[in-house]
């Protein structure tokens, strides 16, 4: 197969789906012919730079690679949907942030570090959305839930892994995940960001 032709399949495929494609994925798309991963990934490198300067960048996040809109052209896409990008309250901002940055952690930590109580509508909220989840219960009395961050927050916002995140130093931090998270980079198949998740009406 041609170096044009393989880049040219993994361009439809990776425009013509919804959710982000590993190089596994990608691989079974050649069938018979096996490309190895290293192949793929050179492709994948060139196909990267032959879209910049257009408005889709190939990018790759926690769940693989996608085509997703450039942030200068973010403002024009959202004058074409009809629903208002979600909006989080502070409180469920800063539940996330400390276990996007201290993971994993207990809500008692969680409590701790905010001084105040995290009510079960924030935690439910952020797992619904699929930003958060159980992974593991820590070895003390009652056995308290251990959360974390899941691939689908790092594909939110466009991140390979958690250490890709930036340090949070500020309350002007806070902000901007809110805004990254409300609004984050869309893909190709849908002008309605997706962050769907729930009103600011939780404390």
């Amino acid at each position: 197969m041609k170096e044009n032709e393989v880049q040219r399949i993994l361009e439809a495929v990776l425009l013509c789906t919804r959710e982000p494609l590993s190089i596994q994925q990608l691989r079974k798309a050649f069938g018979s012919f096996e490309l190895s991963a290293d192949i793929i990934k050179g492709h994948l490198a060139a196909l990267q730079q032959s879209w910049q300067g257009r408005g889709l960048d190939l990018v790759q996040v926690a769940s693989g690679w996608r085509f997703q809109n450039r942030a200068d052209i973010q403002p024009y896409l959202l004058r074409l949907q009809n629903d208002k990008p979600a909006r989080y309250s502070r409180a469920t901002l800063e539940t996330l942030a400390i276990i996007a940055w201290r993971q994993p952690v207990t809500r008692g930590d969680i409590e701790d570090i905010r001084g105040v109580g995290v009510s079960t509508q924030i935690i439910r909220t952020l797992e619904d959305r699929g930003w958060i989840e159980v992974l593991g219960y820590r070895d003390a009395p009652g056995k308290p839930a251990l959360f974390g961050t899941t691939k689908q927050f790092l594909d939110d916002l466009s991140l390979r892994s958690i250490q890709d995140l930036p340090a949070l130093d500020s309350t002007q931090d806070i902000d901007a995940i809110q805004q990254a998270l409300a609004e984050p980079q869309q893909d190709h198949s849908d002008y309605a960001p997706s962050a769907k998740g729930t009103d600011s009406q939780d404390k």
